[in-house]
Formats: structure tokens, C-alpha cells, sequence
């Protein structure tokens, strides 16, 4: 990329800060008999529930993260599986944040358990950056004996790459004159939002590294991949000029529920949307007020396709659930339903200071 096209702006210092196994440490810190066993927190596997994440004595076993928890279970007889206490992680979570807080006020929390923080006008440590996010490190480990990695680089994207390298407890840093040869040999699954489908596409058109995407150029990624084709070329060359975004705007809020057996006819869906619709109030009253823009009607039929149907609204209609279901339903073909979901998507023009991302239907 010529010299020109590059942004040039005063070197950051981010730090990405992941937390390891953050679920699973928490109950494994406060049960320590668990340690050294294969543990998982997720769903039940006789409730057709899934693994949300596990330790790594079980991933040794190939468990991971979105996983059938019954599935897990044939991998591992012995592995542990807890159902998980949201609430107490959301406490730990925020003891974590107020370490954070003790270095910089401009933080960006992605999830309960990783967040982006520019140290640039950090004076601790004579403006290390690495020392500061190895005294983080230190901080979460000596007072809430968990244990974090950490990603240091001058923005946000090789951030979150770098603390991928030495996981678990362990850090890797990239300074300013480090991010060409870093970039250059990076594989382009690396890049944050490329997936699967991607990656295959990418690699059918020979591109495997961030050197390879530099050589074909802007043109031809965009050519093929819309503004995710620009994206890429980007990254390639280690551009990414996001700020840290220290107020996340909650985009929507949804609930879900998988069944034990499939549901098979359409009154057994429609009994089912009462005690979701309550479930989603009382998260939506837990949220800060904003303006509602559209609900969602989710089913994942029992030959694992999915179907979403929305339709506009301004205010939570209990009713117009009922109305869509039928919609969704008939694109089924006949099958029988193993997860139905309820949600609402808020409207842009509302501002609202969020800790937390909160997903809608992951």
C-alpha cells in the first residue's frame, strides 16, 4: 500500500485483555476440587443444551465453545458440566473492570470477560504499555486468582490478535515498527470477522496470508467481497483506525429456548411464547429505555435450519409474537421446531451507555 493511502496518526497504545476460560476458572477458583478435571459450564445434555465454555483439560479432549453439550459428553465421559451463575460472573466481571479503571478510564468491554483499553496517556510505569497490562495481569491473578491474557499493540485489531498468541496467562506485544513483519506472515483467518465461508473463498483464490491480500490488491478483495474485501486489505496492512468505544449502544435483546423434544405442531410453539415474552420484559426492564424499532420471531427447525421473521413496531406487542409465529412456521415445511426465540431491535437514534454486549440469538 502506497505511503499515501496509509492513515497516519500518532502511535495508540491498546491493550486487549481476554479473560481465560473466564467461566469456567470462576467456578473452578471457587471449588477447587474441581481443578486439574475436565469442566465445562453450559446446558444440560438430556435438554439439548451447549457448551458456553470449558477449561482446558477439556479442550485437550477437542471440546469447545457452541458445541452440544451431549456431544461433548461422547468426547469426554468424565467431563464435569456446571450450569452456570450469570449473575456471579456479571460480579466478577466488574471487580475485573475496576482493575481496568485503576490504569485508564477509556475502556471498551466487549463481553464479561474481554475489553480493549487505550493506555495511551497512561503515566504508570513510565507509559509501558507492556507493564501495564502485565501488572493488570498480575492484579486479576493475585486478587481474584483467575488468570488473563493480553494483546498490546498500537491499535485495536492486532490487539485482539496478540492476545490470542500465548494464551492462557501469557501476553505478546507488537510496537509500531514491529507491524509490517507481523502482519505481513498473519494468516487471514486471523483477521477478526473472517470466517469460515470466507476463509474457504479466500483460499480457493490462493490468499492465505495478509501478504498474499496485499499482493492481489484493494480492487479484487472488494470485487469479491464487498466492503469486507476492503476490510481485509486493511488489516493486511495492519490498518485499523477505531477508537475505543468506552459507551456500546445495545442493538437488540432477545431470549430462547431450547426444547428437550421437538415440538411437532404449532399450539405447542404457541404455548411456549407467554413465558418467553415475560422473560423478555423483565431483561428489557433491566435495560436502559430505548426506543423499540422491530420484533423477531426465531425457530431452528429440527434439521438444524434456522428462520427469523420481524416486523416493525414502536412498542412490544404481545400479540404480533403470536401473529409472526404462524409465518415462520410455514417455511418449515412440515418439521418439527427444536429452539424458538422472541426479540426486539431498538431504534439508532437513541443513545444509551452500555458495560456490556449483550447478543442476539448467538
Amino acid at each position: 500500500m502506497d505511503t499515501d493511502a496509509q492513515i497516519q496518526a500518532p502511535p495508540r497504545k491498546i491493550i486487549h485483555v481476554d479473560m481465560d476460560c473466564f467461566f469456567a476458572a470462576v467456578e473452578i477458583r471457587d471449588d477447587p476440587s474441581l481443578a486439574d478435571k475436565p469442566v465445562a459450564v453450559g446446558g444440560a445434555a438430556d435438554r439439548r443444551g451447549v457448551i458456553s465454555t470449558c477449561n482446558y483439560v477439556a479442550r485437550k479432549f477437542g471440546i469447545h465453545s457452541a458445541m452440544s453439550t451431549a456431544y461433548a459428553m461422547r468426547l469426554c465421559p468424565e467431563l464435569i458440566v456446571l450450569p452456570g451463575r450469570m449473575n456471579h460472573y456479571k460480579e466478577v466481571s466488574g471487580q475485573i473492570r475496576k482493575i481496568f479503571s485503576r490504569y485508564t478510564s477509556i475502556i471498551e468491554p466487549l463481553s464479561l470477560d474481554e475489553a480493549y483499553l487505550d493506555v495511551t496517556d497512561c503515566n504508570q510505569f513510565q507509559g509501558s504499555a507492556t507493564m501495564i497490562a502485565e501488572d493488570i495481569r498480575r492484579a486479576i491473578r493475585e486478587e481474584l486468582r483467575l488468570t488473563a491474557s493480553a494483546g498490546i499493540a498500537p491499535n485495536k485489531f492486532l490487539a485482539k490478535v496478540c492476545s490470542d498468541e500465548n494464551k492462557p496467562d501469557g501476553q505478546r506485544v507488537v510496537t509500531p515498527d514491529e507491524v509490517d513483519d507481523f502482519v505481513r506472515r498473519l494468516p487471514l483467518k486471523k483477521i477478526p470477522g473472517v470466517g469460515k465461508v470466507t476463509v474457504s473463498k479466500l483460499e480457493s483464490m490462493g490468499l492465505r496470508t495478509c501478504d498474499d491480500a496485499r499482493r492481489v490488491g484493494e480492487a479484487r478483495l472488494a470485487k469479491h467481497f464487498g466492503s469486507m474485501g476492503r476490510t481485509i486489505y486493511r488489516r493486511a496492512w495492519g490498518i485499523d483506525d477505531r477508537a475505543i468505544n468506552t459507551t456500546r449502544v445495545r442493538k437488540s435483546l432477545s431470549v430462547e429456548r431450547t426444547f428437550p423434544q421437538d415440538l411437532m405442531e404449532i399450539e405447542e410453539a404457541a404455548g411456549k411464547i407467554p413465558e418467553l415474552v415475560a422473560e423478555l420484559k423483565q431483561r428489557l426492564a433491566r435495560a436502559d429505555a430505548r426506543p423499540v424499532r422491530n420484533q423477531q420471531v426465531k425457530l431452528k427447525f429440527q434439521d438444524f435450519t434456522t428462520t427469523t421473521i420481524e416486523r416493525a413496531t414502536q412498542t412490544i406487542d404481545d400479540a404480533l409474537f403470536l401473529q409472526l409465529l404462524p409465518q415462520a412456521w410455514s417455511r418449515g415445511e412440515g418439521k418439527g421446531i427444536r429452539l424458538l426465540g422472541l426479540g426486539v431491535s431498538f431504534s439508532d437514534d437513541a443513545v444509551a451507555d452500555q458495560n456490556i454486549q449483550l447478543r442476539l440469538f448467538d
